[in-house]
């Protein structure tokens, strides 16, 4: 049986590189392009089953490339990946020619289960092809909690639970605000002042564990929480 081929155009080429090697281990055969040019070239080359495509990219961005297949490829189908998720953005994506819409942070689960449902018949996905076990990209980093490690390009860190279930909560806000609240009460069950003394060294810890991407933050919002941003 042939590999689903997925023409991937992303121009942060580390991010790009972790997708990649993912997606590959799911078994996906990958074509890897740097701008929207090169997208273009690549679809009319390959002709791929899918495409996922970044919208700020060089030369020509997202939306132009799936304009240009739109004109006489109505079936491809076309997943945007972009930190861009203003409603106009949405529209404007939608209204190029896409199929679906993938916000930044996102996991690689959601990623490959977004994939198998724009490519099955029926638009609905087999429970037998979702995995446990997640991840999340962080700017170039690449986050599994399921293994309490982080990776950016060859390097890996392993993390202690705690971090890893404080780095999951944060992702799982997708770059909002979470409470102290909130995490002490999910993760040491009660916000009493050594609790919350503990939380602010594993906050100290995570934030030189991500300090490999030096765009990837935490910042505190003073009397509120915390957001993980980059």
């Amino acid at each position: 049986m042939n590999k689903i081929r997925i023409l991937l155009a992303e121009d942060e080429l580390a991010l790009a590189h972790i997708v990649r090697e993912s997606l590959e281990h799911e078994n996906f055969e990958v074509i890897l392009c740097s701008n929207g040019e090169q997208a273009w070239q690549k679809y009319v080359e390959c002709k791929p089953d899918i495409l996922a495509l970044d919208v700020m990219m060089p030369k020509m961005d997202g939306f132009e490339v799936a304009k240009y297949i739109r004109l006489n490829d109505k079936t491809t189908p076309i997943l945007f990946i972009t930190a861009r998720s203003q409603p106009k953005d949405v529209v404007a994506g939608f209204e190029s020619g896409a199929n679906d819409y993938l916000k930044k942070p996102f996991s690689v689960e959601e990623l490959v289960v977004r994939i198998r449902v724009l490519l099955s018949d029926n638009r609905l996905l087999q429970k037998s092809k979702v995995k446990k076990d997640e991840s999340f990209s962080i700017g170039n980093i690449l986050f599994n909690p399921h293994k309490n490690s982080i990776h950016q390009g060859i390097e890996s860190w392993q993390l202690s639970s705690r971090e890893s279930n404080i780095l999951k909560l944060l992702c799982q806000q997708e770059q909002d605000v979470i409470s102290r609240k909130s995490l002490l009460k999910t993760i040491w069950g009660d916000d009493n002042f050594f609790n919350a003394r503990s939380l602010d060294v594993y906050i100290t810890k995570l934030r030189k564990r991500l300090e490999a991407d030096p765009n990837v933050q935490i910042i505190n919002i003073r009397g509120i929480g915390y957001k993980l941003v980059w």
